[in-house]
């Protein structure tokens, strides 16, 4: 099975990318959604944080984000504190998918996932795909989707790795400078090439 990692700056166009491997019936697993996850109420992974920032980060077991985000970010240590409780049930739930796609026979595995690069499931992949944009295009796409000023569109993307380094780990970058309709049949094509290369074992198991 071959594991495809999807990543991409805010705006760039990455969920219409996975959305085509999707409707081709490749399991897919989203980070973003499994961090989020893992901060709902009853999960194992609030009592640790609550353990380490204060009972009181819970509000009858709802996490308080504001305040979380206000422990945690305030020093590199409480960073750090954040990403040992966190990353570990985050890793865990996307290798089960990953096992679940195995066992299921799936030549191809997809991980999608904004921070990918320089996190702790960097690597956990056969083919980094990276899907850019033009920057101008990331603000105003974020702008429309978000219902925020340019300004803050722009701020969020500069807090974000740069674009060069996510081309240089890139294996396969998809260029999304035109139309989604374009984009589609880029991601189509991709997917026919990853299938094709999966089936004919080009890539050793992970």
């Amino acid at each position: 099975m071959m594991t495809v990692a999807i990543t991409g700056r805010s705006g760039c166009g990455k969920s219409t990318v996975t959305e085509c491997f999707v409707s081709r019936g490749i399991p897919t697993v989203d980070a973003d959604q499994l961090s989020r996850q893992i901060l709902q109420p009853g999960s194992p992974v609030l009592e640790k944080l609550a353990e380490r920032f204060g009972p009181d980060i819970l509000e009858d077991g709802v996490l308080n984000r504001r305040l979380l985000a206000d422990r945690a970010f305030a020093t590199p240590e409480g960073k750090q504190a954040l990403d040992a409780i966190t990353h570990p049930a985050i890793v865990e739930g996307i290798q089960a998918a990953g096992r679940a796609a195995r066992q299921a026979g799936s030549p191809l595995f997809v991980i999608d996932g904004a921070v990918l690069v320089g996190s702790a499931l960097d690597g956990a992949w056969d083919r980094l795909v990276v899907v850019a944009a033009p920057y101008e295009t990331s603000v105003q796409r974020i702008v429309l989707r978000d219902g925020i000023r340019p300004e803050m569109a722009r701020r969020r993307l500069d807090a974000q790795l740069p674009e060069a380094r996510l081309r240089a780990r890139a294996d396969v970058v998809l260029e999304n400078d035109g139309t989604r309709d374009q984009l589609r049949q880029k991601a189509e094509a991709l997917v026919d090439q990853l299938l094709a290369q999966a089936k004919g074992g080009a890539v050793e198991r992970i």
